[in-house]
């Protein structure tokens, strides 16, 4: 980093008075000390005998997940100076070294960014000291990220001046309904663990093409990223594929232009990308306006019933409270774009 020192005009009589070497050396180790500052993360007593992966996760973002786990594999983020494992336990008082590519963007500029306006017309489901619940609409991104340089969570930081707001769980864009967020890591921390630990329940509905059978049950597959015709998604492989498991139970029977469609609740175990959908398309139900996964005449004949958009929807979220330790349920209502279904 450069000290600039900008050069005065000489006039007669007056004398210019550059810093001494001590004074330079000072301003320049007070610059390397903001920057280090950037550098290190601190370890609370909130964060104790955790993982890293996760605390980073946690502190950092989920949608940054990715890229912590690389670079702790690559040995580039160092704990108390030594390079460790994503499964390393921290304790309180530990300094965690946090690479370039790691270190939080100046909150500031974040701030008075012209792009994170407002959430408009906002439905807050539940909101208290360390919980916020809101009913996000389809369309909405959750996170900044691929192609989007701001999400929701970005936005509602700024919105409600909550600088420690994380999300809880995610939904993809098209995905309408619950989306849990809590105010502080402590909050985050103990609801990471039951949603890890399967003491979270999601609950989803989804109208879905004709009719599964039998009505009720449990579909269970591996999957993992492939490539196709269509480009990148997710596929079932019985052999590379990680667990998934979903309980599904039919709700309603349908029948239009001589096509069957069903709606279904859908109760995830496991959390796998765009799990539902796949799961779904592969039973032969693929979920109607699915653009990634449901054949071209599903999504025809969804055109043909005035369907708009994923038919997917997070229905209700029920856990225990982090702070009170009492269950709590939240449900998200019947979405607007389903208007056409009650008829």
């Amino acid at each position: 980093m450069r000290l600039l020192i900008r050069k005065h005009r000489h006039t007669r009589g007056t004398h210019v008075q550059l810093p001494t070497l001590k004074q330079t050396r000072t301003i320049l180790a007070s610059l390397e000390d903001n920057k280090s500052q950037q550098a290190f993360l601190f370890i609370d007593e909130n964060e104790d005998n955790s993982r890293l992966d996760r605390v980073l996760c946690r502190m950092l973002g989920q949608d940054k997940r990715t890229l912590i786990l690389r670079l702790i594999r690559k040995r580039n983020v160092r704990v108390n100076g030594k390079r460790v494992k994503p499964d390393f336990r921290v304790q309180t008082g530990d300094k965690v070294f946090l690479p370039a590519s790691l270190r939080a963007e100046n909150q500031e500029q974040q701030r008075s960014s012209p792009t994170l306006q407002p959430v408009r017309n906002l439905d807050i489901i539940h909101e208290d000291d360390d919980l916020l619940v809101i009913n996000k609409e389809a369309g909405l991104v959750v996170h900044g990220g691929s192609g989007h340089d701001v999400g929701l969570i970005e936005r509602l930081k700024v919105q409600f001046d909550l600088p420690e707001l994380r999300l809880a769980h995610r939904l993809d864009r098209d995905t309408s309904g619950c989306l849990l967020l809590a105010k502080n890591l402590l909050t985050l921390r103990k609801l990471t663990e039951q949603f890890r630990d399967r003491d979270a329940h999601k609950t989803y509905l989804a109208w879905v093409i004709g009719r599964p059978y039998p009505y009720a049950g449990r579909l269970q597959s591996k999957l993992m990223k492939g490539v196709t015709q269509s480009g990148e998604r997710m596929v079932v492989d019985a052999e590379s594929g990680q667990e998934a498991v979903t309980d599904l139970q039919t709700v309603l029977l349908r029948e239009d232009n001589h096509q069957a469609y069903s709606l279904v609740a859908l109760q995830p175990h496991s959390g796998r990308t765009h799990q539902l959908r796949v799961q779904l398309q592969h039973e032969g139900h693929a979920i109607l306006g699915d653009p990634k996964y449901a054949e071209k005449t599903d999504l025809n004949f969804y055109k043909s019933i005035k369907g708009k958009g994923l038919a997917l929807h997070a229905w209700r979220l029920r856990f225990m409270h982090p702070g009170t330790s009492k269950e709590v349920e939240f449900r998200a209502p019947w979405p607007k774009r389903w208007a056409h279904f009650n008829t």
